[in-house]
């Protein structure tokens, strides 16, 4: 699709502070969320809870910005939100029992030695994937993101109680149908900016249907300031395998997210752009451990809203890592984002999500239609949406696998690169 802002474009203050915004409502969530449950699953007090979340915010922040201007050798520079990684919750709590928070975070900063050396043999591991297997990643990004937006426009989790209630689904459609209307009819920032409008519209009507909670609002501390090595640290031998396997599917998965960057962009990938991408995420989480929060990685969702609304600037999205800085330090500005009724997530998420599965068809429709690749494409989103819909399917392996093939996209990836080399045929 034709860019409404290439990489290196810079709109207008107020544009590009409009188009940050929709980054931060689809990341803000997701940054938070992984700090409160391995907080809540530890039992941490209130105070030492908000520790973990302001530096999720702070250092996600930080490290986006250095991703999207770059430092020297740092930095993808491409449109690129980095936060808190669902990956790394499992083996937390694991850690996180036996050897507290500081097992985790020196767990952690030994570990992210294997995504910093492993950044420099990223010009290696580009060449593994060809358009066959970039298009499979990129769909089964999508595919994977789109069971999550399904659950936040039923507004919640399959067994609660308000699940798929038809207020909740009333506000999941509205929204749907305003990003869908603006994205496609709208013209200039009015299309630019339709996730973030729709998400405005969909706010204001759970407003006047008193389905909003204002009270973290009211709760909220107004500062916050950092606070390094707060739960000091210990390095468990047994934590630093875990994290380091951890890292290991984080660096496929982020991978994934970089591939699907680069084609939303109209942007080639090198060998050396991805090295400095991943280079940036393992010091990005080095210091996420020393600053007291959980490891990093690319969000996925955030690629859909570039694939939506054709704003590849890497300048908005640096504003978007200015704007979770200013949310680490005032949480009574991520407080804000945090109230948004989950349905309007959903409406917009599932067509910001779905945007990703269209990148991939894009790419697999420029690859040759035969037998091989075929057979690629079909165990690679298979075997990916296995373990993404049935997760119980790994019940009962060891945890390390569980670990490693619990993400749908990891999966996913393994199995499609090992047949593009395995079957015979033009690799």
């Amino acid at each position: 699709m034709s860019l409404f802002y290439k990489v290196e474009e810079k709109p207008p203050l107020m544009t590009s502070l409009i188009l940050a915004a929709q980054h931060l409502l689809a990341a803000l969530g997701a940054i938070i969320a992984v700090p409160l449950v391995v907080g809540g699953v530890l039992e941490l007090s209130t105070q030492d809870k908000v520790v973990l979340v302001n530096a999720a915010m702070l250092i996600s922040g930080v490290v986006t910005f250095i991703q999207c201007k770059g430092i020297g050798s740092l930095g993808i520079r491409l449109p690129n939100v980095m936060g808190t990684s669902f990956t790394f919750v499992g083996v937390s709590i694991a850690i996180g029992l036996e050897h507290g928070v500081g097992g985790i975070l020196g767990s952690a900063l030994v570990s992210s030695l294997v995504v910093i050396v492993g950044s420099y043999y990223m010009a290696s591991i580009r060449k593994l994937f060809p358009p066959i297997v970039t298009g499979t990643v990129v769909t089964l990004i999508g595919l994977s993101l789109i069971p999550v937006a399904v659950d936040w426009f039923a507004g919640g989790q399959v067994g609660q109680a308000n699940y798929a209630a038809v207020d909740n689904l009333i506000i999941g459609f509205l929204v749907l149908v305003v990003v869908m209307f603006l994205s496609q009819w709208g013209r200039g920032i009015i299309s630019a900016s339709a996730a973030l409008l729709g998400m405005m519209i969909g706010f204001i009507a759970c407003t006047l249907m008193g389905l909003v909670d204002f009270k973290p609002v009211q709760d909220a501390a107004w500062v916050a300031l950092p606070s390094p090595m707060h739960f000091g640290m210990s390095f468990p031998v047994s934590g630093i395998i875990g994290m380091s396997i951890a890292y290991l599917v984080t660096i496929i998965e982020s991978t994934g997210d970089f591939l699907a960057l680069s084609e939303a962009t109209n942007t080639k990938l090198t060998g050396k752009k991805l090295s400095r991408g991943v280079l940036c995420e393992g010091l990005g989480s080095a210091l996420a451990s020393v600053f007291s929060t959980t490891p990093l990685s690319s969000f996925s969702q955030n690629v859909g809203i570039v694939s939506m609304t054709g704003v590849a600037s890497r300048h908005v999205v640096a504003i978007t890592g200015a704007m979770l800085v200013l949310a680490g330090l005032f949480p009574v500005l991520a407080a804000l984002v945090v109230i948004i009724p989950l349905p309007v997530l959903g409406g917009a998420g599932l067509v910001i999500f779905a945007m990703i599965v269209s990148g991939g068809v894009k790419i697999l429709a420029k690859t040759e239609h035969n037998k091989r690749n075929s057979a690629i494409v079909a165990m690679g989103v298979g075997a990916g949406m296995a373990v993404t819909v049935r997760p119980e399917l790994l019940a009962n392996l060891p945890e390390m696998m569980q670990v490693v093939l619990g993400s749908g996209i990891t999966l996913g990836s393994l199995v499609a690169l090992m047949m593009n080399l395995i079957l015979p045929g033009k690799p």
